[in-house]
């Protein structure tokens, strides 16, 4: 019975000893859990203008001019900073501008002479087409068939003629047959002479008139031709050729001066007049501000299968704690990069509101919204 007593006391001495020694072990505090949608994906991003670009000098050089300071308003085309050793470069393209400008100056006349003898020969036809129309031709042919007859008629008083002289052609040129022979065969050459001339007559005032009509038609036909094939501009091997040489030399130019690609705000300037610079060189950074976009920098590749475009976020940033603005996907990279062992990709973000405390590069908390099913 003691025994049995004391063993209860040795157990229950263990058994307080054990217990007191996993009272010491550090008990693990469960993280808080955070309520976010099933769909839902929070991430980070940056804040960007709708359009940036940063400008460089592709040769080097020392700075000539620095048209622009930080906050300038520019547009499209503004040149913005040129280097000292532009100016043979700005030469060739004057010279290729004018080749091209004169040969599209040059179409631009010959269409308008073309359209005007297009124009002319027109009122030349429908001159030449009155005159037909208003030509009795049936009375003429008639007097065509009469002078044919007359011919027929002349000619068989000719052969008679002949005849009567060749009687008396060797017979004295004095002999009075003879003599009224000859002259009754020459007046009958002449008449018949006469009646060919009448008939050449009778003819040209028909033929005449619708040869002139034909080929007022035929002027006309070619002058319309001419005009059509100068709509489609200058000879194409020509202007293609004075094309690629314009737009080799702005190629070449665009390497000494730098002009503002887009209408935007000149964001900083780091060039000096009489400072070297070249492609390694920032030279002018250029922003469109009128809208915002946000380029996310960690979805990960579990998060990014839950996105689409299109789908709306709320926007907090990071330095302004009282704003928040929507958004919308407008694309989702195919491409990724990898980061500390992540997959990442990047997601643009139009912001759909703005404030005038937004600045480039600020951080931005997303949370893409859970899509709702039609």
């Amino acid at each position: 019975m003691k025994k049995n007593i004391f063993s209860f006391v040795t157990l229950i001495a263990i058994l307080a000893l054990l217990l007191a020694a996993c009272g010491n072990v550090p008990q693990a505090t469960p993280a808080p859990e955070q309520v976010v949608a099933a769909d839902e994906v929070i991430a980070e991003g940056r804040l960007e203008p709708i359009r940036a670009a940063n400008l460089s000098f592709q040769v080097r050089g020392v700075v000539e001019q620095v048209l622009v300071k930080a906050g300038d308003t520019v547009s499209e085309g503004d040149v913005l900073a040129r280097l000292a050793n532009a100016g043979a470069a700005e030469a060739q393209l004057v010279l290729a501008q004018n080749a091209y400008d004169l040969l599209i100056r040059n179409a631009s006349g010959e269409r308008a002479r073309l359209w005007q003898a297009y124009m002319e020969a027109q009122v030349v036809r429908a001159q030449a087409e009155k005159k037909w129309e208003d030509l009795n031709v049936t009375a003429i042919e008639d007097r065509i068939e009469d002078a044919q007859a007359e011919i027929e008629d002349r000619k068989a008083d000719l052969e008679d003629a002949q005849k009567e002289f060749d009687k008396y052609k060797d017979l004295d040129k004095d002999n009075s047959k003879r003599k009224n022979a000859e002259d009754a065969l020459e007046q009958a050459q002449e008449d018949l002479n006469q009646a060919k001339r009448d008939f050449e007559k009778d003819m040209r005032d028909r033929d005449t008139v619708r040869a002139a009509y034909e080929a007022a038609l035929a002027a006309e036909s070619e002058a319309k031709y001419q005009y059509e094939i100068s709509l489609d501009g200058p000879n194409a091997d020509q202007l293609a050729f004075a094309k690629t040489n314009l737009d080799a030399a702005y190629d070449a130019l665009s390497n000494y001066v730098l002009v503002a690609p887009f209408a935007g705000v000149v964001a900083d300037v780091n060039v000096k007049a009489g400072e070297q610079a070249g492609m390694e060189t920032r030279a002018v950074s250029i922003a469109d501000f009128s809208a915002w976009v946000v380029e996310t920098t960690d979805i990960t590749e579990l998060e990014v299968v839950k996105l689409v475009e299109g789908q709306k976020v709320i926007l907090r940033p990071d330095a302004l704690s009282d704003l928040q603005l929507k958004g919308t996907v407008i694309e989702i990279s195919k491409a990724y990069t990898q980061l500390g062992g992540d997959i990442l990709y990047t997601v643009r973000i139009r912001v759909d509101e703005t404030d005038p405390r937004l600045r480039w590069g600020m951080t931005v908390e997303i949370v893409f919204l859970e899509q709702v099913s039609d």
